[in-house]
């Protein structure tokens, strides 16, 4: 199971510029706004996130290092 991007759904306006980036189809329209729906392939490309003018999309990350 993939982990997906986080959506605030009150900062989502509805243009569905998202759903039209989308590869992996995790986000579809809902009635006037987005809704993610749990996929296996998301590749974490984050460009929903780039369209998104309002903010409603993030796709956090956590960067690890490892030391020898």
């Amino acid at each position: 199971m993939s982990t997906l991007p986080v959506l605030d759904p009150t900062k989502c306006d509805g243009c569905g510029l998202c759903v039209t980036v989308c590869r992996c189809g995790a986000l579809v329209m809902t009635g006037e706004i987005v809704t993610l729906v749990q996929v296996d392939d998301c590749g974490w490309c984050c460009d929903c996130e780039l369209v998104c003018d309002t903010g409603a999309l993030q796709c956090p990350y956590e960067i690890v290092t490892i030391e020898d």
